[in-house]
């Protein structure tokens, strides 16, 4: 997959990919980055790439017309390297010869909340062209006429986009096959694995602490089923507490055991 990311800051997109466990999805090739630098596509001697916003009013807005000049360039670049994979003698049949649909994505706190089901659908595609907006945004035209999918991480503000572009990166890249150990991301939170409930507790050496803190007794125990019993109800008891509204959903989609409820009735739900 590919993901062509337009920035004021390519730098800060630079060491993620060398550093830590999801470096494995970039170097392997599996995930591609290519970076389009914004002050690139500005055509006056100052390279200036925003300008005060019509009707007045605080901050700057960044323009359009650089704004679509590196759009089109990173498009077109998307497109060649889609169609040279196609024509590889190893390639699989295309579906349509102009490749997949590839998303593009403004990150804005009026978009979709990002969660574990966008990540795994993305996971799953052929990448996205991200716009990292700064300063009071993106000239509204830009959006109207290309952005396809727009993302917030949650009711907060930034000064700018590049950091929820990288945790995207960072959550669609460890998903990817031989990034983790196998069953590792199949029991994260949200995962299918756990209902779509909030992962347990986990616990290391030692045993005990010098304060008296240990380590439950289940999972000393070398018993499967109940140490697998046991985080089931920890993940169930830590979800009721903190994100009700997962219980709720899970039971919902006939996701919980009848096990599962006799748990949930005895702390009274």
């Amino acid at each position: 997959m590919r993901f062509d990311i337009l920035t004021l800051f390519p730098e800060l997109f630079e060491a993620h990919q060398h550093h830590g466990i999801t470096r494995r999805a970039f170097e392997s090739g599996q995930v591609e980055v290519h970076l389009w630098p914004l002050r690139d596509y500005a055509d006056d001697a100052y390279r200036r790439i925003d300008d005060r916003p019509y009707g007045g009013g605080p901050g700057m807005v960044m323009l359009a017309e650089p704004l679509e000049r590196a759009l089109a360039a990173a498009q077109a670049a998307a497109q060649a390297a889609a169609q040279a994979a196609q024509a590889a003698p190893e390639a699989a049949p295309a579906a349509e010869a102009s490749g997949p649909v590839v998303p593009v994505v403004h990150f804005t706190p009026a978009g979709r909340r990002l969660d574990q089901a966008l990540v795994r659908e993305l996971a799953q595609g052929p990448g996205a062209i991200l716009l990292c907006g700064r300063y009071e945004g993106i000239d509204q035209r830009v959006i109207d006429r290309h952005v396809t999918l727009e993302i917030s991480l949650g009711d907060f503000v930034l000064s700018g986009a590049e950091l929820p572009a990288l945790a995207l990166l960072d959550a669609v890249a460890r998903l990817q096959s031989g990034v983790l150990s196998a069953p590792s991301h199949e029991q994260d939170s949200f995962s299918d694995h756990l209902s779509g409930l909030l992962e347990g507790p986990s616990y290391s050496r030692p045993e005990a602490l010098s304060d008296g803190r240990e380590v439950p007794a289940v999972l000393l125990s070398g018993h499967h089923a109940q140490i697998e019993r046991w985080r089931r109800e920890a993940s169930l008891a830590l979800t009721a507490r903190r994100r009700p509204e997962l219980i709720a959903a899970a039971r919902q989609a006939g996701r919980l055991t009848p096990q599962d409820e006799a748990y949930l009735r005895g702390l009274g739900l």
